[in-house]
């Protein structure tokens, strides 16, 4: 397969510009913010939120894993700096 002559004068495409970001650019900065509360709106509603069990059990889920690794830092922070007076001490 060989390129045809008419395959080499084509000129290249340019990309698909993005026509709501283009036309973003010319509008009021006011208009462009309450269009962004907008849709901030409209995608809050679309969230499933938990229900109050749900929520009082991801909690406790949450302080229990981090209580337990705040216990291991600080034992491991309580051995090194045992260790390194050991060592240097």
């Amino acid at each position: 397969m060989t390129q045809t002559s008419g395959d080499a004068t084509k000129t290249p495409r340019k990309p698909p510009s993005d026509d709501v970001a283009a036309g973003e650019r010319r509008r009021n900065p006011l208009s462009r913010l309450a269009r962004f509360f907008r849709e901030v709106v409209a995608e809050l509603r679309k969230v499933i939120w938990p229900t109050r069990k749900e929520l009082v059990t991801y909690t406790t889920v949450v302080v229990v894993f981090v209580s337990i690794v705040v216990a291991i830092v600080a034992g491991l922070d309580y051995a090194f700096s045992k260790l390194v007076l050991q060592v240097f001490g």
